[in-house]
């Protein structure tokens, strides 16, 4: 029997931005009824293959087949016209229109009409959000949601659209276990109706367990495509990167012998809102993790801590010293920084050069006589802190806007290494990072704490408080749920403190 055609191919594909060669004879194919893997580190061309077959980018060479026919995608529209629906890694969301109307918001533009039926509209959003499990009010602004709940409502947004092919770009990054189980309940149903799944992603696990073939690039060349039951981690991950990364995750913290000294001391820290009255020490040299459900205030607990929230009750103390934070300068000033976990949106100067952003924070670091600053000081910082990082640009004077998500996430932790912090505060620091990447942050980490700072990690990804993290809180509707030793941690007790299943809640 002939095999089915295809019902995407890409042949020969390939794009130059500048002197940037993104990608090089690309050729792909994805069947119908199938979820593919697209698998590569940060800046191997995944965006940009995907932002071709969506008409954002035109190939310079090659040919996109749909259904066994040549076709030339002029534009997301006609994409979207084709049966072909993207979820961007990023979020691409109007923050300023409701929750309904971003999700439906493809429909209108091409079926105006002078009266719009919002009760109509807020039903049908709150049919397609249960789909994935959510009950988000529908007629919220968008930019009145969280960073995950705002990657739901994208992801809702591509289930109402006929697709034949979807194209998913790292959608469970900013998603908690619960909403990932949701996601992929979907993902498999549209899978039996005969949909094609494009899946880049940069967790094994899903991959492994979720997908039927992968196909990896590297250096904006496709070098391999598998059966993922031919595969194994270990190889993907030798695929992806070129070469083994041997330990994944660094040693902990070795000891001493020493009673360990208390560098950052919270006590009794409450907003009023989100976080009730957590207390928790921090000691030199320890990376401490913080996990929790989505919602559970993991992220208001930092902003609190660093003066980004206002505290309503509760005391900071940094080697014994109180300290009184009314901004989030004022933390900087005492050597507590802290990264977003939306680099996009409060990580990054999007549109200004990879120099500036990472000087924005320590300017008088490299300023000179009278305040003027000294422009090849600030290169020079730019240059040393992207090589100890490993950040892969056409130069310091690349706008972030430019980079891979994962370069940009390197630039935002650049920026925060310029400050030389005492204690750092990092929410979620490997979101949409390549798992060589991640190792490289992991063992970075590592490193910064081996110096004496104090690193506080929260992260999504149980692994990664398991596998990087000496201690871990857990956080349960803005309250202390429990606290694990390394030794002691695993995925199951992580869980069940955070469902409630554990110990109870510290008052």
């Amino acid at each position: 029997m002939t095999p089915a055609a295809p019902l995407l191919e890409l042949q020969g594909i390939s794009k130059r931005f500048g002197a940037a060669q993104a990608l090089a004879g690309v050729h792909f194919s994805l069947q119908r009824g199938e979820i593919h893997a697209l698998c590569g580190e940060n800046g191997a061309g995944k965006s940009t293959l995907m932002k071709i077959i969506d008409g954002i980018h035109a190939p310079d060479a090659g040919a996109i087949l749909l259904d066994g026919q040549r076709v030339v995608i002029d534009g997301p529209a006609h994409a979207m016209r084709l049966g072909i629906g993207l979820v961007h890694q990023e979020i691409a969301l109007c923050g300023d229109a409701t929750v309904a109307e971003n999700l439906f918001m493809p429909h209108i533009n091409t079926q105006p009409s002078a009266w719009m039926d919002y009760a109509d509209l807020n039903r049908r959003a709150v049919q397609v959000l249960r789909r994935l499990g959510q009950d988000i009010d529908p007629a919220l602004r968008v930019d009145q949601l969280g960073i995950s709940s705002q990657q739901l409502v994208e992801i809702a947004r591509a289930l109402t659209l006929d697709c034949k092919v979807l194209i998913l770009d790292e959608p469970t990054a900013a998603l908690t276990e619960v909403e990932s189980a949701a996601l992929f309940r979907v993902l498999h149903g549209l899978k039996a109706q005969g949909i094609g799944i494009i899946y880049i992603s940069h967790r094994m696990a899903e991959i492994f367990e979720h997908c039927d073939r992968v196909t990896v690039l590297r250096d904006g060349r496709d070098v391999h495509c598998a059966c993922i039951a031919d595969m194994t981690p270990d190889a993907l991950v030798r695929s992806m990167v070129g070469r083994d990364l041997g330990n994944y995750y660094p040693p902990g913290q070795a000891d001493t012998g020493q009673p360990p000294e208390t560098l950052l001391d919270v006590q009794g820290i409450d907003d009023g809102a989100r976080v009730h009255g957590i207390s928790f020490s921090l000691r030199r040299g320890e990376i401490l993790g913080i996990s929790g459900l989505m919602g559970a205030g993991r992220s208001e607990l930092a902003e609190t801590v660093c003066g980004l929230r206002r505290a309503r009750q509760g005391s900071v103390s940094l080697r014994g010293k109180p300290l009184r934070l009314r901004r989030y300068a004022d933390a900087l000033r005492h050597g507590i920084a802290y990264l977003s976990e939306d680099r996009k949106a409060a990580g990054l100067f999007l549109d200004m050069p990879i120099e500036q952003n990472v000087s924005s924070m320590a300017l008088a670091r490299i300023s000179g006589r009278f305040g003027l600053l000294r422009r090849p000081a600030e290169r020079q910082l730019a240059v040393d802190l992207g090589a100890r990082l490993k950040l892969k640009s056409a130069g310091v004077g690349q706008d972030a806007a430019c980079l891979s998500g994962g370069n940009q996430q390197k630039v935002a932790i650049a920026k925060l290494l310029a400050t030389r912090p005492a204690v750092l505060l990092m929410d979620e620091p490997t979101r949409g990072v390549d798992v060589g990447a991640k190792s490289e942050i992991h063992h970075l980490l590592r490193e910064l704490a081996d110096q004496g700072v104090g690193v506080v990690v929260i992260s999504s990804e149980l692994p990664e408080i398991i596998g990087l993290c000496d201690r871990a809180l857990v956080i349960r509707n803005g309250r202390l749920a429990g606290e694990l030793a390394r030794a002691d941690m695993t995925e199951e007790k992580l869980l069940r403190l955070a469902s409630g299943l554990g110990a109870q809640e510290t008052a």
